[in-house]
């Protein structure tokens, strides 16, 4: 796995939300933005996690974030979670991989004793050049808009 790390460019990079979208990272110039990558909607975990970030949305805007969930998910699969849980931030449909490889968050995991592919849950902060400015891969989903908001925290 090759995680992009504090102080990279992120690699531009076009792809579509649950809506048929089409999101560029351009389309953030100027922003700070967190990207979240989760292993699959509406799976336990990434479901307190996306909703955290949800119940926390007004403090990160304040803070001058946007926010981008990412996972392999169908645009369906991605459009259903969003709408069961009232998500106000994109939710790429990555099926290609193309920004979870730009970022290096898939490879291999462990779960039940199996070793297998898959996406890593971890969490970029971008600054408004398109740098990644920090690392979030202890991501605990239960605070994780706290991790966010943080900054004497690395990780």
């Amino acid at each position: 796995m090759n995680t992009l790390k504090q102080g990279d460019q992120v690699p531009n990079f076009e792809v579509f939300d649950e809506q048929g979208n089409l999101i560029k990272l351009s389309d953030y110039k100027g922003k700070k933005l967190v990207v979240f990558f989760y292993p699959a909607a509406s799976t336990p975990t990434c479901t307190v996690e996306a909703c955290n970030l949800r119940d926390h949305y007004k403090e990160l805007a304040n803070a001058g974030y946007e926010i981008l969930g990412v996972s392999a998910d169908t645009q369906k699969k991605q459009s259903n979670f969003k709408k069961k849980f009232d998500f106000q931030y994109p939710l790429i449909a990555d099926v290609d991989k193309i920004v979870i490889n730009a970022f290096g968050v898939w490879g291999p995991k462990k779960f039940m004793g199996r070793t297998f592919d898959g996406i890593h849950r971890v969490t970029f902060l971008v600054n408004e050049n398109g740098v990644v400015e920090r690392v979030i891969d202890n991501v605990k989903a239960k605070i994780h808009a706290s991790q966010i908001l943080d900054k004497k925290n690395p990780s």
